[in-house]
């Protein structure tokens, strides 16, 4: 197998489970360093402790707050002394609503907020 990330530092938001957590797994296979950036703190925890300490590490990330992704990027600088890659993969689902006039502008808003405005921060 070819080591295709060796010596990089990643940052993957969204990564305590479903394709965030697959990524990072990736990623760690290919040789590079892991930094797990999400709200689910004790998933987030236990991904980097079953990949191993070595190579994984978490960071309480929400990246609907900008000062949460400067600290994550500040962070993971300050651990590993760089930053390679960075992958924007948070995202939410709204409750679902049995009817259209139950929604409302704040829901939207919150899925907007991390689905679009998260992935630019």
């Amino acid at each position: 197998m070819v080591i295709r990330l060796e010596g990089k530092v990643a940052l993957i938001t969204g990564a305590a489970r479903g394709l965030g957590e697959s990524i990072a797994r990736l990623f760690a296979k290919h040789g590079a360093r892991v930094v797990i950036a999400d709200i689910l703190d004790d998933l987030g925890k236990s991904v980097c402790e079953d990949m191993g300490l070595e190579v994984a590490s978490f960071i309480h990330c929400d990246v609907s707050v900008e000062s949460n992704i400067e600290n994550a990027v500040n962070a993971t600088v300050d651990k590993y002394g760089k930053l390679d890659v960075m992958v924007n993969n948070a995202g939410i689902l709204d409750q679902p609503k049995s009817s259209i006039i139950d929604n409302d502008a704040s829901d939207f808003e919150r899925v907007i907020k991390v689905n679009v405005a998260g992935t630019s921060l």
